[in-house]
């Protein structure tokens, strides 16, 4: 079964058939379906139709705004990037969410230690967005099983394996390098830069996930 349209959760849960990647914030109205759509937007530029992959992609806040459209600023921010914002609604994020889920991107790191204190042995398949793109850049692709011979879906698994094996050894910068600040209330200026900001973290991953470069 494939992942609704908006709601992201099928009723069915982690399978060796599928990837699920969710994206969390806080509302699930600014960062997480910016973060959510732009990862459809790129595996549907890579590969036609992310689901051929088996990588189903949803998002849920940690105080989610539950039956909420996302705020209009961020379906500009997403129409900027020609990426599709119809029909989303937006989720509080359940148990479900993160049992089901096979990697786990949060905005910040508040919300990477509310994923992980949950439970469900998610601290190994939890990071925040940033972390993510910097431990991914640091893993060889030609380390990764093949996504055509072996299957995107076991390629996605390894990436999450050798991500979690690297985060003790590549730390961030500085505290905030792994920060995806909220831009709720802001203008669309800000909303903008905070749009390019998880385009261009995004950008590393899908490619890691997929073996495949952008087209654009």
């Amino acid at each position: 079964m494939t992942a609704p349209e908006g709601r992201g959760i099928a009723e069915t849960g982690r399978t060796e058939s599928t990837f699920r990647i969710l994206h969390v914030s806080t509302g699930n109205v600014c960062r997480s379906p910016i973060t959510e759509r732009l990862t459809r937007h790129a595996l549907s530029d890579r590969l036609g139709d992310p689901l051929t992959g088996g990588l189903i992609v949803e998002s849920a806040g940690t105080w989610g705004h539950e039956g909420a459209p996302m705020e209009a600023n961020a379906e500009i921010v997403l129409a900027d990037f020609g990426a599709d914002a119809s029909g989303f609604v937006g989720r509080e994020l359940l148990d479900e969410h993160v049992i089901r889920a096979d990697l786990v991107l949060t905005a910040t790191r508040d919300h990477r230690a509310q994923v992980i204190s949950m439970g469900h042995s998610a601290g190994l398949r939890t990071f925040t967005l940033k972390e993510f793109t910097r431990l991914v850049r640091a893993i060889d692709p030609a380390t990764l099983p093949h996504p055509r011979e072996d299957g995107m879906v076991e390629r996605a698994r390894a990436l999450v394996r050798a991500a979690a094996a690297l985060r003790g050894w590549l730390l961030a910068p500085s505290p905030d390098a792994d920060e995806v600040f909220d831009p709720y209330g802001a203008p669309i200026t800000f909303f903008r830069s905070i749009g390019d900001e998880i385009h261009q973290a995004l950008d590393p991953v899908v490619t890691a996930l997929t073996g495949v470069e952008s087209r654009r």
